[in-house]
């Protein structure tokens, strides 16, 4: 991976010799055309939040 990828929660950056699980559990969001990252940690933090943006059809 060679695009530089940062939690926009916490601040951390995804790193290249990062464990490839770790890598995979990364979440992306897209609000109005804008990508943003969370890390892990913060993905199982927030995961209400994630789950209330999702639309109804989806449940």
């Amino acid at each position: 991976m060679s695009d530089r990828v940062g939690c926009s929660l916490c601040g951390r950056i995804r790193g290249v010799d990062e464990d490839a699980t770790q890598t995979l559990a990364w979440v992306s969001t897209r609000e109005k055309n804008i990508v943003r990252w969370l890390c892990p940690a913060c993905a199982r933090r927030h995961t209400r939040d994630i789950e209330g943006k999702l639309p109804d059809e989806y449940w």
